[in-house]
């Protein structure tokens, strides 16, 4: 036998259809309007968890450099 369902039985089930499906709407929107955006936001995530370490530093590098040259042309 078919069941009959009442009207406001079948409102309801209309409106956790239509609220379903704007919950699956948004799930797919994404954040991001590029794929360039999206890496420039993982590289800024990424950085701001130190992943990438501290900078080099040419000056000090090229300090150090100088400094061990004369320590070496001195002996």
């Amino acid at each position: 036998m078919i069941q009959s369902r009442a009207v406001h039985q079948v409102e309801a089930d209309l409106l956790a259809l239509r609220a379903a499906a704007e919950r699956a709407g948004t799930a797919l929107a994404c954040l991001f309007s590029s794929a360039d955006e999206f890496e420039a936001a993982v590289i800024r995530a990424r950085r701001d968890a130190g992943a990438f370490g501290r900078g080099r530093r040419p000056v000090r590098s090229a300090f150090v450099t100088t400094i061990l040259v004369a320590i070496f042309l001195m002996l």
